[in-house]
């Protein structure tokens, strides 16, 4: 009878805390010379989950995507060494698995940790010690809104100001209400992941991704290349769908673009794509090496308080 439970149990939680597959564990490397001092800007780390319990609010359950994991395929892009994790809604204000991982690489990591309107400004102090350089706020998966409202994100994006931080948003730009008017309403830059997260069937020329190509030009809002293949209409990498709008976001101002493998990958339903595949995208979107090597280098240096290579 206890076994019966215990499969019962368990099938209860895989409904409500679906599982999602995992990454290809064989990243190849790139068709070009990734730029020394090159940095993902955005990627998760997960588990084990006896070490790092996931929230009951979350909406998934990803499989364990280590740190050394996820060096296994930096170094296999190119020889990536340095990075920004970013805190994924599953540890919803608990970044605990993100900062171990921080802690672990020095100087070389950043993070973008999830807090809430409780937190003491000592404690943002001692995030921002920890290598925290950003507050994320998740709109789209389960469990990654931890503020009551809109509002209250903003009036919080004032005590972050202080400390040189920014706020990332994911967000669905073709969705979202008064896109301009309330990203252009806070106090910091904004960071905007996966090209706005908009399908591109619904077309480059959304009012939502004008928006959105216009709070880029003007400079306070920066723009993520991650995530291409959550918003392409075609079934695997190129992903030539997406190609017209990454170049236009580059095109609207390149100073405020970076780049992020978006590892491991979660609740991703797709045909996984390769990591290797995924990075040659980019040299496909800008031929010019001096500017990939703005967005790999100079930009997220810039924004994440990275120590300049050269």
């Amino acid at each position: 009878m206890s076994r019966l439970f215990q499969t019962l149990n368990a099938c209860m939680n895989s409904n409500q805390y679906p599982f999602c597959q995992g990454p290809d564990p064989d990243p190849q490397k790139t068709k070009f010379v990734v730029p020394e001092g090159a940095i993902d800007c955005h990627a998760h780390i997960f588990g084990p989950e006896a070490d790092y319990p996931y929230s009951p609010r979350r909406g998934y359950t990803p499989p364990d995507a280590t740190l050394a994991d996820y060096l296994h395929v930096l170094q296999s892009l190119g020889g990536i060494n340095r990075a920004v994790l970013t805190q994924p809604s599953v540890y919803g204000i608990d970044n605990k698995c993100m900062l171990d991982g921080v802690k672990k690489m020095g100087d070389a990591f950043r993070a973008v940790a999830a807090v809430d309107q409780q937190m003491t400004d000592q404690q943002l102090e001692q995030l921002h010690q920890q290598g925290v350089r950003g507050a994320r706020v998740n709109l789209v998966d389960k469990g990654g809104m931890p503020f009551e409202n809109i509002a209250a994100v903003r009036e919080f994006t004032e005590r972050i100001k202080p400390l040189g931080w920014h706020l990332e948003v994911l967000i669905h730009v073709h969705t979202f209400e008064d896109l301009y008017q309330t990203l252009n309403s806070m106090a910091v830059d904004v960071v905007v992941g996966h090209l706005g997260y908009m399908k591109t069937d619904n077309g480059i020329n959304h009012s939502g991704f004008q928006e959105f190509l216009e709070l880029v030009r003007e400079g306070k809002c920066w723009a993520k290349l991650s995530g291409s293949y959550r918003i392409a209409t075609s079934e695997w990498p190129p992903y030539e769908d997406v190609h017209p709008f990454a170049t236009a976001l580059i095109k609207a101002n390149k100073e405020r673009i970076i780049w992020g493998t978006d590892w491991p990958h979660p609740v991703f339903k797709g045909n996984m794509p390769n990591d290797g595949k995924l990075m040659d995208m980019l040299a496909d979107w800008v031929s010019d090496e001096l500017l990939r090597k703005k967005i790999l280098v100079e930009n997220p240096e810039a924004l994440y308080g990275f120590e300049p290579v050269s």
